[in-house]
């Protein structure tokens, strides 16, 4: 029989392309989405007909049970959060009851309907590891978050482990590195900057202002990156997994490649403003996927340099249809 999945955060980059791969994979797929007149469907638009959307909200238990009781799912994919670092220092409160106890109350409502029988994912983040204790990081490496966002996940993460712990549950959490693609919102670095190299090129923009150049991330691809979320609730035995791609790049050289794609040069092109630097910096982040590489069998496909071309061309189009 197919399988059913619920995916939290489905209208996100990462819940649109999940969505996809359980589709090809033949099961029932269903999204929660919350009530809300800015609620953007646009990732999931070309889905609709295939998925089913449910209104309930991370802040709100009972109507997660609601909606946990009447899908009956096999497998859970917790992807909501509040996931744009910047705003959990504006809205730290906030961020906390959305990245840390919803994720208590998705676990406590499989732990009341479905403790033995539901599978259930956490996407963790590598904002964790913050200020970093050693490199590369790896499932073991402390944890030494540098923003509420990062100390929320960290929460997450840890509460993940107890109800698995404690109750039994097949609970695993997917500590992804920073993982991209053309459905990336614009608020997001990667995406800023090849969207403002599509601009720029188009005449449409005049310059692009960034933060730190010298930051340094571990990027992948998001629609390699679900697969491996996937993986993790096929296994004997629950367990956490870093996913990563094992390289680091600057935030200059995204711009570089992003800006060479169009013919541009960058130096002429962006101005540094201080006022988009983070209070608190994490200066370099790099992941070793060796455990999702032996126990899993996952490796990335899609390299850096192909990742910024796939969404500079994607941006190309999107602005010239604009």
């Amino acid at each position: 029989m197919a399988k059913t999945a619920l995916i939290t955060g489905i209208t996100g980059q990462d819940g649109s392309y999940l969505a996809e791969f359980l589709l090809a994979k033949g099961y029932a797929v269903h999204g929660v989405v919350r009530r809300a007149s800015t609620e953007n469907f646009d990732r999931i638009a070309h889905l609709t007909d295939r998925i089913r959307l449910h209104q309930a909200d991370l802040l709100d238990q009972l109507s997660v049970i609601d909606v946990m009781r009447e899908v009956q799912p096999d497998e859970v994919y917790n992807l909501a959060a509040q996931s744009f670092v910047p705003t959990s220092w504006k809205q730290p409160v906030l961020t906390g009851e959305f990245t840390a106890l919803g994720v208590t109350r998705v676990l406590e409502a499989i732990r009341l309907l479905g403790p033995q029988r539901i599978r259930f994912y956490q996407a963790s983040s590598s904002e964790m590891f913050g200020k970093v204790q050693e490199t590369p990081q790896r499932e073991s490496t402390p944890f030494y978050p540098r923003s509420p966002y990062g100390v929320a996940k960290v929460y997450g993460h840890w509460i993940t482990v107890n109800y698995r712990e404690s109750y039994g549950m097949y609970c695993c959490s997917g500590i992804l590195f920073n993982h991209e693609g053309p459905r990336r919102g614009r608020e997001f670095v990667s995406r800023k900057i090849t969207d403002a190299a599509a601009r720029i090129k188009l005449g449409l923009q005049k310059e692009l202002r960034l933060g730190n150049l010298d930051a340094k991330r571990d990027w992948g691809y998001a629609g390699d990156y679900v697969k491996a979320m996937w993986l993790m609730l096929q296994q004997p035995q629950a367990d956490d997994f870093v996913i990563a791609t094992g390289e680091t790049h600057s935030v200059r050289e995204l711009v570089e490649l992003a800006f060479a794609k169009v013919g541009l040069d960058w130096k002429t092109r962006v101005a540094i403003d201080p006022n988009l630097t983070r209070p608190a910096e994490v200066e370099m982040l790099v992941g070793d996927a060796t455990k999702a590489q032996k126990l899993l069998g996952w490796r990335p496909e899609i390299s850096f340099p192909q990742l910024v071309t796939m969404m500079v061309e994607s941006d190309l189009r999107i602005n010239t249809k604009a």
